[in-house]
């Protein structure tokens, strides 16, 4: 536990230090906030991809019997392909997905790509989330393929009604890192 625990240390520093900016902001929801989290500048980050994907593999374990991760393209891409990869140098065997936001209008016309997920569970995953709807159009395209979503497991919860609307929907919801861990007000 003292390897994922410093992993977990190791990654609210980065988050805290590279990733959260102060200022005017507006959020997805139109809400205005005095700080943004930009995920993409650790998640894409040699340094910080393997942690996350170590807190993330983490976060997950005791879902049972999941198949692939993955989530509504862009912000969830490079967090299924850390845990794709510290998955597999932890002993998982986590396949990965990404759901497109639209379906495709040439090739196959697919809006799931990776493995086939019908009749599998997956978990849904997301960088950071602020109203739940990134995740929720990823389930319901998941489903649509046949897919069972065991559960939405996001970086950094914002405590600004994701996990409640994740919930109501039938999904259990897993937050790897709260506002309060990076000394943040909601």
């Amino acid at each position: 536990m003292g390897v994922v625990t410093d992993a977990r240390t190791q990654l609210i520093d980065y988050i805290s230090s590279e990733a959260v900016f102060h200022g005017d902001f507006t959020l997805t929801s139109g809400k205005k906030a005095s700080y943004y989290i930009d995920l993409r500048k650790v998640s894409l980050d040699h340094r910080v991809a393997p942690l996350i994907g170590r807190v993330m593999v983490d976060l997950i374990a005791d879902v049972p019997d999941v198949f692939a991760v993955g989530g509504l393209t862009m912000g969830a891409d490079p967090i299924a392909a850390a845990v794709l990869h510290q998955g597999v140098a932890l002993g998982e065997d986590y396949d990965a997905f990404v759901v497109r936001k639209e379906p495709k209008d040439h090739g196959r016309g697919k809006q799931v790509e990776g493995p086939d997920l019908a009749g599998r569970r997956v978990v849904v995953l997301e960088d950071t989330s602020t109203t739940g709807g990134s995740p929720l159009a990823a389930a319901k395209a998941l489903e649509a393929v046949g897919a069972e979503i065991a559960a939405v497991a996001v970086v950094v919860d914002r405590s600004t009604g994701a996990r409640e609307v994740i919930e109501a929907a039938g999904y259990p919801y897993y937050a790897a890192i709260g506002l309060d861990d990076l000394g943040l007000r909601p």
